[in-house]
């Protein structure tokens, strides 16, 4: 029983490691790479921290042999695989702490360490400690929204415990709160920034509209998320 479970991580890890070879550069927006945080995120809470870990560090290495992809394929990558499942065991299953710890960790550990590694090791000139910040930090509120509202789905519906005890994993029950609803409300802007983004570039629609409906899909969710919450409390202050 424990081989065939050990064997059903390993066919998960290979398909997640596979996906994120072939949709990370597809699925992208420009200086950002959202679709690699989703998988790590989606490994995160499916395998745990080590083996996220070790799925990002795989995708980096075989993105940069086979498409040239400098060492940021790591860099960007690898702290935030680690620290998302980290979060995740540590808040007991929260899925909102997965998304947290890989903002945090490609976010802010990422995007400090891409700083010397580009600029001593890849010769890469120009760059500051907090050049890659903003856009590490765009990519992954980006990948992890739309995570979120993916591992929301699966928890709702316990496909989520299923899926972690076939895998013999951690599993825990994280009904949601008020304020996982809310993000999950802003997590929907995340969504469609991507698809408008990627939408307009893979059809070459390059008026400026396009640009700025992807960016009004993220200002309009956010303030409706925080509306959500306003109502929620007056609510239940009422009560």
């Amino acid at each position: 029983m424990k081989n065939s479970k050990a064997l059903l991580k390993m066919m998960v890890l290979s398909m997640l490691i596979a996906l994120g070879v072939v949709i990370s550069p597809i699925l992208r927006v420009e200086g950002m790479c959202p679709m690699a945080h989703l998988i790590n995120i989606v490994c995160s809470v499916f395998l745990g921290p080590w083996y996220s870990l070790l799925c990002a560090t795989l995708i980096g290495i075989i993105r940069m042999l086979t498409m040239g992809i400098p060492p940021i394929a790591l860099t960007g990558a690898v702290f935030g695989a680690f620290f998302s499942g980290l979060f995740y065991r540590l808040s007991k299953g929260k899925i909102l702490c997965a998304v947290l710890g890989e903002v945090f960790g490609t976010g802010i550990i990422g995007a400090l360490m891409s700083y010397p590694v580009m600029t001593f090791l890849w010769g890469k000139e120009g760059l500051t400690w907090m050049f890659y910040i903003p856009s590490f930090i765009c990519g992954t509120l980006i990948g992890g929204s739309i995570a979120y509202v993916l591992l929301r789905k699966f928890a709702a519906n316990g496909m989520l415990a299923k899926i972690q005890s076939m895998l013999d994993s951690r599993s825990y029950i994280d009904k949601g709160s008020e304020l996982s609803k809310a993000f999950s409300i802003a997590a929907v802007g995340g969504v469609g920034f991507v698809v408008i983004k990627v939408v307009s570039d893979l059809f070459h629609m390059e008026a400026a509209f396009w640009n700025y409906a992807a960016y009004a899909a993220l200002i309009i969710a956010i303030p409706t998320a925080i509306i959500y919450l306003v109502i929620k409390k007056i609510k239940k202050e009422k009560q």
